[in-house]
């Protein structure tokens, strides 16, 4: 079975800095997008970083040149760094993830069960 997990939340002051993790594991084929979400308290959950298999890059613009989205392939791993931290960051961060499986010839997307990020002094 597939398991997508997200870990590296916390409690962090203003200005800090965060690296989120986030790894596929389970019976997978292959990966295509692999893209991180953000809900915020009373929010919506909204798309902030994506990427893709070939190398697609793209951020929502509120949080570009703080957030920086990479992978690791080989690792079916995916990774978000939040620059200078700020309270209106605070949001359940979620990792969503494009999978084929051996076992499926569809391709799905899988979620993680979040992990909070709370910026508070």
């Amino acid at each position: 079975q597939v398991k997508v997990l997200e870990s590296g939340g916390g409690l962090v002051q203003p200005g800090g800095t965060l690296r989120l993790t986030c790894a596929a594991s389970g019976d997978i084929l292959g990966i295509d997008a692999m893209d991180w979400f953000l809900q915020a308290p009373g929010k919506q959950r909204e798309a902030v970083a994506t990427t893709t298999k070939g190398g697609s890059i793209n951020y929502a613009d509120p949080v570009k040149g703080r957030f920086t989205i990479t992978r690791d392939n080989a690792k079916n791993t995916v990774y978000l760094q939040i620059n200078s931290l700020k309270p209106t960051d605070t949001a359940v961060y979620y990792c969503n993830v494009y999978i084929r499986t051996y076992s499926d010839p569809y391709w799905q997307n899988y979620w993680g069960q979040g992990t909070q990020v709370t910026v508070s002094s």
